[in-house]
C-alpha cells in the first residue's frame, strides 16, 4: 500500500463552490507552494473582534463581479506572499466543495487583482485530499459552465 491511497488526482486549476459564502463554481488554483488558501477581496471591514465583512472578487473579466460577505474571523495574522513583503492578513473559515468532496478550511482575505485565479487552495486545505497534476487542468470539475449553472453565478 502506498501513502497515496484515497487520496484524489486533482488538476492544478479546478472550480470550486463556497456554498456557506453562497458562491459557485469560482476558479482556483492547487497551490502546493502556498500554506494557506487565499481568495481575492476588493476591501474588508472588522465588523467587531470576531466578525468581519468582506467584497469577494469572484469574476474580473468579462465583467467583474462581486459579493459582500459576513464571517466570523478566525485570526488576524502575518503572511510572507511570494512577493517577499509580509502583509497582515484575516483568516476566515468555511466549507469548501470541489467535485463531491466537501471539507472546512481556513481562508486568508487578499487582493489578487492581476492573477489568473480568483482563490488559492494551499496545502493545508489538501493535505491527505488531493494530489495534484500539475501538468493538467479541471480534472474533478469541468471548465466550462453548462446551460443549467451558468447563471448561478
Amino acid at each position: 500500500m502506498s501513502d497515496f491511497d484515497g487520496m484524489t488526482v486533482a488538476g492544478w486549476r479546478e472550480r470550486v463552490d463556497l456554498p456557506e459564502w453562497g458562491l459557485r463554481r469560482v476558479r482556483a488554483k492547487l497551490d502546493s507552494g502556498a500554506k494557506t488558501s487565499a481568495i481575492d477581496v476588493a476591501q474588508y471591514e472588522m465588523i467587531d473582534d470576531e466578525h468581519v465583512r468582506f467584497e469577494i472578487v469572484y469574476r474580473d473579466r468579462p465583467v467583474r463581479k462581486t459579493k459582500w460577505v459576513e464571517a466570523r474571523c478566525e485570526r488576524v495574522t502575518n503572511i510572507k506572499p511570494s512577493s517577499g513583503e509580509p502583509s497582515e492578513r484575516v483568516i476566515c473559515k468555511t466549507m469548501v466543495r470541489i467535485g463531491d468532496e466537501e471539507f472546512e478550511a481556513e481562508i486568508g482575505l487578499v487582493c489578487r487583482k492581476g492573477m489568473l485565479c480568483r482563490m488559492l487552495i494551499g496545502r493545508r486545505a489538501m493535505a491527505g485530499r488531493y494530489l495534484v497534476d500539475s501538468q493538467r487542468k479541471y480534472v474533478i470539475t469541468k471548465k466550462k459552465i453548462d446551460s443549467t449553472t451558468k447563471d448561478q453565478l
